[in-house]
């Protein structure tokens, strides 16, 4: 219900959807079952996209299971990805989507199919097929919910008895590389200071280490508040804390006032999705705030401007 209502908090980073759907390959297996062939085709060059790790893999687990479930005898279950130019034309009938550069992928199955009739309400909250008990008819809805906030579409083909194509389509994402030359060029750089790195997005943690090493900083990373603390335990200095809002266990907020506690000169910036309230909480701290998703450059000039306190 959150995401329908717009105030799930997301953390959207650049990712790559091959990656995300190779992390999930292990368990879809599992769930799907060995009676269902499963196939999968990746385009190799596939474009980045702007979204919530978490979030995608909770689209792309439910499709799944409703293709699943659309095979009680079992059947073929396939996802493919491809990058995809949509034209004005292609678009003129789909109120949400613009014309650009999108990354789709498509879950498809060969079972029992869904009628047009049906079609037209498979995406509202609470709308099901199943039996009573088997279903709560917020799986589709969610995917609607997901993509839509993430700027894509959702689109179903299907007819009784010939199975049924779901095809989600995400912008491209518009974030500069990490590899980038020219933000490296016009960036800041550092001065050997120590920089500890604490976010529990993979991705997006080896991104902003490297780059930030890249710039000149000593960078020492964890993937936890727990593992952060553990590291500066190990360490006799600690510049500045580059760490998430919201992570597992132990929040940013909580792993910061620890950290100044111990280290009273420690700077921190505080990295978070679109949530205002959060904002208002770093406000409160007195620290500098990322609001993701954010530009190499933007990054690489507020831990400079951190480090040196210019950033209020």
């Amino acid at each position: 219900m959150l995401t329908f209502s717009r105030r799930q908090m997301v953390s959207p980073v650049v990712l790559d959807l091959n990656a995300v759907i190779g992390k999930a390959m292990n368990m879809l297996k599992r769930l799907i079952g060995e009676d269902i062939e499963f196939k999968v085709v990746q385009t190799d060059a596939l474009w980045a996209i702007e979204a919530d790790e978490d979030q995608v893999f909770q689209v792309l687990l439910n499709l799944c299971l409703n293709a699943r479930d659309a095979m009680p005898g079992g059947g073929t279950l396939s996802i493919a990805t491809e990058n995809v130019y949509l034209r004005e034309e292609a678009v003129a009938t789909e109120p949400y989507l613009k014309p650009g550069d999108y990354v789709r992928f498509s879950v498809t199955d060969t079972g029992i199919g869904i009628s047009k009739a049906i079609q037209q309400e498979i995406f509202e909250p609470f709308f099901t097929t199943k039996e009573v008990g088997k279903g709560t008819g917020l799986g589709l809805a969610t995917v609607y919910g997901i993509v839509q906030q993430s700027g894509g579409h959702v689109t179903v083909e299907s007819e009784p008895g010939k199975g049924a194509c779901f095809a989600v389509y995400l912008p491209r994402a518009t974030l500069a590389a990490s590899s980038s030359a020219a933000v490296k060029a016009d960036a800041p750089r550092g001065g050997g200071e120590t920089v500890l790195v604490a976010e529990d997005e993979e991705f997006l943690r080896k991104g902003v280490s490297e780059f930030l090493a890249s710039l000149g900083y000593r960078v020492l990373v964890a993937a936890s508040g727990e593992e952060a603390l553990e590291v500066a335990s190990q360490q006799e200095r600690i510049d500045l804390l580059l760490t998430d809002m919201v992570m597992p266990r132990m929040n940013g907020r909580d792993l910061s006032r620890i950290l100044k506690k111990l280290r009273p000169g420690l700077k921190v910036i505080y990295m978070s999705g679109y949530t205002s309230e959060l904002r208002r909480g770093v406000d409160d701290l007195h620290a500098a705030f990322l609001q993701k998703p954010f530009g190499l450059g933007t990054l690489a000039r507020r831990v400079s401007d951190s480090l040196t306190e210019r950033w209020q």
